[in-house]
């Protein structure tokens, strides 16, 4: 079966949204988030309003992983500066996951990232997710702070990589 990572098209929306809520909604599961006491968590906050405005007004470069004509991955950049650069939403339906496809949008990240001649990729994450805290430490990132907000019953994590 073919597999590729491109560009996220206008009209992939709704199927990117069901994509990151789908892949979020494992994490809130397992760490007990809900829409009642984490309502701006990913899982619960994305929308079709959402990735549209950030499509078109804000233009983040937005990319799918297409395995056949089903959309199984996704992410998205937001440019910080001239040298900085946080990687968003990096998502893999749970029933696709352990294959592969987190490790080649990391990758296929990297290479755009390094394209744009931008030097640091910065990330955040649920800092309580040791596994997910590892799988990143293990592509090079570095854990550089937390911070715990009012309005999330977690703690943020923060990490980068020099590209």
């Amino acid at each position: 079966m073919d597999e590729i990572i491109r560009n996220m098209l206008v009209e992939e929306i709704p199927e990117c949204v069901n994509v990151i809520r789908t892949s979020f909604k494992t994490v809130a599961d397992e760490f007990g988030f809900t829409e009642e006491n984490a309502p701006r968590f990913t899982a619960f906050a994305t929308d079709d309003r959402r990735l549209y405005y950030q499509f078109s007004e804000e233009h983040k470069p937005m990319y799918v992983y297409l395995r056949g004509a089903k959309i199984v991955g996704y992410y998205s950049l937001a440019i910080l500066n001239e040298t900085e650069v946080e990687l968003n939403n990096l998502a893999v339906l749970p029933e696709k996951r352990h294959r592969g496809i987190g490790q080649k949008l990391l990758k296929d990240c990297f290479e755009r990232v390094k394209a744009l001649g931008i030097k640091k990729l910065k990330i955040g994450i649920v800092d309580e997710n040791v596994r997910l805290r590892k799988w990143y430490e293990s592509f090079g990132f570095i854990h550089t702070g937390s911070v715990k907000f009012d309005f999330f019953p977690f703690t943020c994590g923060y990490m980068e990589r020099d590209i």
